[in-house]
């Protein structure tokens, strides 16, 4: 296959799927969590059926305190329109809350409001004495928490580029004694731009999911994140490599000849590779639960993006800066 000759069309492919993923982060953006904002995570679960969504915003709509009034209602929607509830189903009996920062006192009340909402709905299914709803987890996170938290993690990310270009350019410190003295640099760099377009299509994607479908970005997000660049990156040198040893063999003539041997050589394997991994994932993804779902979605999408950008991208990016270089 001629994969390096048709450089211009891997390019323009892309920089469409670029272009667009970077116009949906400037008109929408992420929309973060409550583990980069701050705020409250219930997860309760129903033992005889679970109500539905409306009926617990319905519950949680009205005044939470007592005839003293000493607690407010929780703002189901901002001036804009905007849920500051959300709420996601994990299984068939079992739901997330995610709301504002909230005290211990707003916490039993909110708690108690649910539960008086399902006693309501389910009397007839009520027992004396049992409990229809169960709290089995409740974590507050305050936004100076969530402030650090996401310092930390763009400096994760930072760290990990620069790691890697720091690895590959001591690991391919070989074809710079052959080509020129700072080649392998151009490895690293090359790598970094792979893993650049890898994540920008992710967070493009997350951006759609998160103004039109109200995802959020949390921790678990970032893992995905950081999972994807290790794989990706995995992909990338083990196609570097083998265009070294054919460096190392034949010489650096007819670099891009090199080049498209070195991928074609490499082609079944990591195509093999990424598909098996997918195939797991997919079961995951159709058969595990709703609160992995969009971390397995994210981890999809990266690697059919990173096993793209590894044969179609990083390559042939190789040999078009050399050319441009002379």
């Amino acid at each position: 296959m001629n994969i390096i000759g048709k450089n211009k069309i891997w390019f323009t492919f892309s920089s469409i799927l670029m272009g667009l993923s970077l116009l949906a982060l400037i008109m929408w953006g992420l929309k973060p969590g409550i583990d980069f904002t701050g705020g409250s995570l219930m997860r309760l679960e129903f033992l005889k059926e679970k109500i539905t969504n409306e009926q617990i915003k319905e519950a949680l709509s009205g005044d939470l305190g007592n005839s003293s009034g000493e607690l407010e209602g929780i703002v189901i929607s901002n001036s804009e329109g905007q849920e500051n509830v959300t709420i996601q189903a994990v299984g068939d009996k079992e739901v997330i809350l995610k709301l504002k920062a909230m005290d211990e006192k707003t916490h039993q009340a909110t708690l108690n409001k649910i539960k008086e909402k399902t006693a309501e709905i389910q009397k007839d299914l009520a027992v004396e004495g049992e409990e229809l709803v169960s709290e089995t987890k409740f974590d507050s996170i305050g936004p100076s928490i969530g402030e650090e938290l996401k310092r930390k993690s763009q400096g994760a990310i930072i760290v990990v580029l620069l790691a890697i270009i720091g690895f590959i350019a001591w690991a391919f410190r070989g074809v710079s004694s052959q080509i020129n003295k700072y080649e392998s640099f151009r490895y690293g760099l090359i790598a970094i731009i792979a893993l650049v377009h890898d994540v920008l299509i992710i967070l493009g994607l997350f951006a759609v999911l998160g103004h039109f479908r109200g995802v959020e970005v949390d921790t678990f997000f970032i893992a995905a994140i950081l999972t994807i660049l290790g794989y990706s990156v995995n992909d990338t040198i083990v196609i570097f490599d083998r265009i070294r040893e054919n460096i190392l063999k034949k010489g650096s003539g007819n670099f891009g000849k090199v080049v498209n041997q070195s991928v074609n050589e490499t082609l079944v394997r990591s195509i093999n590779t990424s598909t098996t991994t997918l195939l797991v994932l997919s079961c995951i993804l159709l058969f595990g639960g709703q609160s992995t779902f969009y971390f397995i979605l994210a981890l999809i999408i990266g690697i059919i993006s990173g096993t793209y950008s590894s044969i179609f991208l990083a390559s042939p990016l190789l040999v078009w800066w050399k050319q441009k270089r002379g």
